[in-house]
């Protein structure tokens, strides 16, 4: 059985190990655009804010290692174009300019998202840039730490965003970030979101919402961020508003896509294709609240989907038990994650629900430096069922989601979890951890 997989990071090598461990004589063939293989991108922002010097460290397996494995790679190396009936790709190597076809027996698809970059005017100046690859965070971390770059402005307050902020903050810098959006973090539910922007605030971080950019300004070089509402001065400009899936070279094959360009699959991450199979943030994949398919590009549904799916490419017939929207950032000194569904997405699934906020201490009093944990729960309200989970806090709150991922995936009630036998020392949680109180205080 030979085997291409298109993409090299999370989800292709994920299916490319699996399917090596699983059937050592399959002949198996990764195409990487790119110069990585294997990385988490999702450390990205903290190498680039100096909390690690050596970017390979980021790096899971190198090409060395896959070799050594019997998987075939091959890096700057872009597949242009898939004949589904011939079952052949069409690859460029771009180091040599060259092309040529290859065949397989199954293919894999997993060419991720790539950042969107709006038509602003002046977006080719140098100095604005994104943030998604090895080779963007190799660049920006030198570039960021002259210093005569003092102003940074970052265009979005999603995920990545808030995380260069944070990374900005850490250099000494002065950053401001500009949402078009009534607020950041629109993943999580406003009461959270809020405390984020205040801590943002508090050290310093300039949040400009509900504000649209016009333009960049400049020579060659960036020099300042044009809005519907001023001018600010810009050294470094990191557009980080959104990412859409790197589909565009299956355009008019024939294979089932939604609406923004991810391709769909079933629950065993097969495309409406015989032979091909997707995972990682190319696809829409099984939310296991709503029901329905959603475009999750997290870098934890990459690995589980690409493993899965290399797995059914050599028979297994797994099936994806669905994701959660489980995600969490560093907010300065806050952490903050959330699970499930938020009030929005309840309300809008007409889900008759109920909310608690809390706000518990990561452990007792009597035992130092306690710190609030300010956690919000959204439930059925018939039923205590539990839908969603956000929580805040300067230590202990991002872990304590994964609790509440494990009930939600379970379909426990609050007052299941609320009485569930966590652990208790002193040093770590209360006789009543944070989870329980938040809980039993769902009435």
């Amino acid at each position: 059985m030979r085997v291409v997989i298109i993409g090299g990071v999370a989800a292709g090598m994920s299916a490319a190990s699996k399917i090596s461990r699983t059937d050592p004589s399959a002949e198996v063939v990764v195409y990487e655009k790119y110069g990585f293989l294997s990385y988490g991108a999702c450390g990205l922002p903290y190498y680039v804010g100096g909390l690690n010097d050596d970017y390979r460290r980021m790096i899971a397996r190198t090409q060395e290692e896959f070799d050594g494995m019997g998987i075939r790679t091959f890096l700057h190396h872009e597949v242009t174009g898939v004949d589904f009936a011939a079952k052949t790709v069409r690859v460029r190597d771009l180091s040599a300019g060259t092309e040529r076809e290859d065949t397989y027996d199954k293919l894999m698809i997993a060419t991720g998202a790539s950042p969107v970059m709006p038509p602003f005017p002046g977006r080719g100046l140098m100095g604005v840039h994104v943030l998604k690859r090895m080779e963007d965070g190799i660049f920006l971390k030198e570039l960021a730490k002259q210093p005569e770059i003092r102003n940074v402005v970052i265009i979005g307050g999603g995920y990545i965003g808030i995380e260069c902020a944070d990374a900005c903050l850490h250099l000494g810098k002065s950053v401001r970030v500009i949402e078009a959006a009534p607020r950041i973090l629109a993943s999580f539910d406003e009461e959270m979101a809020e405390l984020a922007a205040q801590e943002l605030t508090d050290k310093g971080v300039m949040l400009c919402t509900g504000e649209k950019v016009k333009g960049f300004a400049g020579t060659d070089y960036v020099r300042q961020v044009e809005t519907d509402r001023g001018t600010y001065p810009a050294d470094l400009v990191i557009v980080a508003v959104g990412v859409r899936p790197a589909t565009g070279f299956l355009k008019g094959t024939g294979i089932r896509m939604a609406d923004n360009g991810a391709i769909l699959v079933d629950r065993e991450l097969r495309t409406s294709v015989p032979d091909v199979y997707a995972a990682g943030d190319c696809i829409l994949v099984y939310h296991k609240e709503t029901g329905s398919d959603a475009f999750l590009a997290l870098g934890t549904v990459a690995n589980k989907c690409g493993r899965i799916a290399g797995a059914n490419i050599c028979g297994a017939g797994q099936t994806f038990t669905g994701a959660l929207g489980s995600a969490a950032l560093k907010v300065a000194e806050l952490e903050m994650g959330r699970t499930g569904l938020g009030e929005a997405q309840a309300r809008q699934l007409g889900y008759d629900y109920k909310t608690k906020i809390v706000r518990a201490y990561d452990h007792p009093a009597y035992y130092p430096d306690p710190t609030p944990i300010t956690i919000k729960l959204i439930w059925e309200r018939e039923t205590g069922r539990l839908l969603g989970a956000q929580a805040c806090g300067k230590k202990g709150a991002v872990m304590r989601i994964d609790i509440f991922a494990v009930a939600i995936h379970n379909k426990m009630t609050t007052q299941e979890l609320g009485m569930t036998d966590l652990v208790y020392a002193p040093p770590f949680a209360g006789v009543w951890d944070a989870v329980q109180i938040a809980c039993n205080a769902a009435k």
